[in-house]
């Protein structure tokens, strides 16, 4: 069984199909780049594994569970409560375009939130993790740093500390570095390479090919809401299949 099972998944946004019924498999430890334009549905994909945005059709499953949904004895999907989809919500770790940390919380504290209230672990325990995980991606000496003295580089290595300290099974990154200067996307590229070297399943919206071609088991791409190819990242770069992606790759490399 893959850890992440999509099948199906259809989203609108009033009129428009957003999704078209998106099928993937993602097994436990593979890192899985996203590529497409704009409006391909990448966001939105991932945004429904983790059920911050609800679907129309088809089935999520993360680690054998349904996300966001139960289905009934009639085989209809119905939405799951509030707390059922928190607590399955919090096995799932997700990394945005922007940081979004709390800007009167310092490093530390950002990073021990969750797991004192979603997980219940005592502030003792939380904070001895939080030291470790923001010691590991390279801020040990900026524990009590606040987000506003901190570079975005270092302000994003803060969200991903934060979201491995809900110890997840999977972690979903929405083009992490887009936000970044150039100079900063380096060291936000290298923490989510020591993460995939430790067996971190990761699924990374991202338009830095480098980073996939290195680090991705495998690349999908995503068009007009369908997944059009998915390969190798040898094969996907260098002998595409489908001419729309060796269209986009020609804009983008």
């Amino acid at each position: 069984m893959a850890l992440v099972e999509i099948r199906d998944v259809h989203k609108r946004f009033g009129e428009h199909e957003v999704l078209r019924g998106i099928t993937l498999d993602i097994e436990a430890g593979e890192v899985v780049c996203l590529l497409g334009p704009s409006g391909s549905g990448k966001t939105t994909l991932l945004r429904c594994i983790n059920h911050l945005e609800k679907i129309e059709g088809g089935t999520i499953r993360v680690d054998g569970e349904l996300v966001g949904y139960r289905l009934t004895s009639k085989g209809a999907l119905r939405e799951e409560t509030d707390r059922v989809i928190a607590a399955r919500r919090a096995h799932i770790g997700m990394v945005f375009q922007r940081f979004n940390l709390f800007a009167h919380l310092d490093a530390l504290a950002n990073v021990c939130e969750a797991p004192v209230h979603v997980l219940g672990r005592s502030r003792a325990a939380a904070r001895e993790r939080g030291v470790q995980l923001l010691e590991n991606v390279g801020l040990g000496a900026k524990l009590h740093a606040y987000p506003h003295e901190l570079s975005g580089g270092q302000q994003q290595r803060v969200a991903i500390a934060r979201a491995l300290a809900m110890d997840p099974k999977l972690m979903l990154f929405d083009e992490p570095t887009s936000a970044l200067d150039p100079e900063l996307v380096g060291e936000v590229l290298e923490t989510m390479k020591s993460l995939a070297a430790g067996g971190m399943t990761m699924i990374v919206v991202t338009h830095e090919t480098g980073f996939a071609r290195e680090v991705a088991h495998r690349v999908v791409m995503m068009d007009e809401g369908r997944v059009i190819e998915e390969a190798p990242p040898v094969q996907f770069f260098d002998a595409p299949a489908q001419p729309r992606t060796r269209a986009f790759l020609s804009k983008i490399l």
